[in-house]
């Protein structure tokens, strides 16, 4: 049984074919109109036209950043897409004539890796991807835990530092706002503009200013063994892992999957987490302390995810 999943990002919209075992057969991708709601739902019903021309399929599966109700049918707030209360399931229903399924885009990836990736063999996991943002997903008992409206999963904006760094969501102190990638770059960029002689390979490597910093550079010199890129990796790492143990007396996972672009330092990251984590675990004389690990389906994961909470 194919179903197609999509997943609609600030840029791109990639979609694909996926069969039964989480198998992508075919595939397409279009450009986000990012601030026109009708004309990124046109995008992604030509997407669909476009993969239904040579497969039969059931349904589709969108993944959306934002806020989704608990019905999948409506994005109730999305920061970076031009969506507001906007029932997105009718109006792609109304184009495609399939059923549609929406789901947030972390809850979709997570899904995918919990389904046929990282997760497979767990009951319970929290996913966090670590990119530009934060995101989380969690199963629980081999369900998707998603909350009274739908909106369950928002790691990002847990309290980390009590009147700390502003974010983006209107509040002080997010956990994103020291895990995400543009954590990462906003310190090495400050350390750097303060003539921080620890990060002079830095700075030389993005061509002699702080501004050239970016996240992927600090990762390629931490893996070729920079000190302070390290550091700066093991810095987002080890607020990362007391975060999730303040969330792990809660949600007790079986499992930790971590995605996204700033999963690519590996161990770099990981490591320091990992120590964070069962450093902080409340009673941790007294219980299982869950694995770390990272996801295995890249990018693939949300359009694998989508397409089978469609299915």
């Amino acid at each position: 049984m194919l179903a197609i999943g999509v997943d609609i990002g600030g840029t791109k919209i990639a979609a694909g074919v996926v069969d039964d075992d989480g198998r992508i057969i075919a595939s397409t991708t279009r450009t986000t109109p990012a601030t026109d709601p009708e004309l990124i739902e046109a995008a992604v019903a030509a997407a669909v036209s476009e993969l239904r021309q040579n497969h039969d399929v059931v349904g589709v599966g969108v993944g959306a950043a934002g806020f989704i109700d608990a019905d999948r049918r409506t994005v109730v707030f999305a920061a970076n897409l031009a969506w507001r209360d906007r029932p997105l399931a009718d109006e792609l229903e109304r184009m495609v004539s399939l059923p549609v399924v929406v789901e947030n885009d972390a809850n979709a990836a997570g899904w995918g890796e919990f389904r046929f990736g990282a997760a497979k063999d767990a009951d319970h996991m929290l996913m966090l991807t670590v990119g530009t943002g934060l995101g989380g997903a969690m199963v629980h008992d081999g369900r998707l835990l998603r909350g009274a409206s739908g909106m369950a999963g928002e790691v990002a904006h847990v309290t980390a530092v009590p009147d700390g760094q502003w974010c983006g969501c209107g509040r002080r102190g997010c956990l994103e706002q020291y895990t995400a990638g543009t954590a990462l770059v906003r310190t090495a960029r400050k350390r750097a503009s303060s003539s921080d002689p620890a990060l002079g390979p830095l700075v030389q490597a993005a061509g002699g200013t702080a501004k050239g910093i970016d996240g992927p550079l600090i990762t390629r010199l931490a893996q070729h063994g920079d000190p302070a890129s390290i550091e700066l990796i093991a810095e987002i790492g080890r607020h990362l892992g007391t975060g999730v143990a303040s969330l792990a007396a809660v949600l007790d996972p079986g499992v930790i999957v971590v995605g996204g672009g700033v999963s690519a330092a590996g161990d770099l990251l990981l490591d320091p987490a990992r120590e964070a984590y069962a450093a902080n675990l409340t009673a941790r004389a007294f219980r299982p302390i869950a694995p770390w690990t990272l996801a295995s389906m890249g990018n693939e994961a949300g359009i694998v995810g989508a397409a089978d909470l469609a299915r």
